[in-house]
């Protein structure tokens, strides 16, 4: 992608108040076919390349976007992509952040959802709003305290046994993501 090209995708976002993708670490996303998104899903620092490679093609199929929040366990390169399996990656809506400051300041007002096993909700009884942010933490450590002091009326949970730690982050994605999908009416979806 040129420089100018870039330049002209980052104004085309700004003009629609939109975060613009990292095009570092993308170098050519499809930006004139990405619309807004019906609801976004946020990895906070993601780590193994396959559960994000599920997480993308199902944002794909669904129309949602995807938001990396560095640091990443893998290189989102070509190669590295192709070896997690993600053949739908040119479709993907997929934005990156260098950390959770970057991730607000690109995204002014987000309404911010918690996924996590620490929540008290149960992900059926939280009203998602079109355009909500589903934040999903690492494999193996969750989300960062800060994020659940500051978000402690938007901590929703799957239920499970209690003798288990948690699902897999592709599954506890899928699940949430078609609920909030299915309260919309599954916009744009057959």
């Amino acid at each position: 992608m040129t420089e100018q090209n870039k330049q002209i995708a980052f104004q085309t976002y700004q003009n629609a108040g939109q975060a613009a993708p990292d095009l570092c670490h993308w170098p050519q996303p499809n930006v004139a076919a990405w619309a807004e998104p019906a609801l976004n899903i946020v990895l906070y620092e993601p780590e193994i390349p396959a559960n994000t490679g599920n997480i993308s093609r199902t944002c794909v199929v669904t129309g949602a976007a995807l938001h990396l929040i560095e640091p990443l366990g893998f290189d989102i390169s070509e190669r590295a992509v192709r070896r997690a399996g993600l053949d739908y990656w040119q479709k993907l809506q997929l934005y990156t952040y260098h950390n959770w400051e970057d991730f607000l300041a690109r995204n002014p007002g987000a309404e911010i959802f918690l996924a996590t096993t620490k929540g008290s909700v149960p992900y059926t009884e939280i009203q998602y709003p079109r355009g909500a942010f589903l934040v999903f933490g690492k494999e193996t450590a969750g989300l960062p305290e800060e994020l659940h002091q500051a978000y402690p009326e938007h901590r929703l949970r799957i239920p499970m046994r209690s003798e288990y730690r948690s699902l897999n982050l592709s599954n506890a994605v899928a699940v949430v993501l078609f609920e909030a999908l299915r309260q919309q009416g599954f916009p744009d979806l057959l």
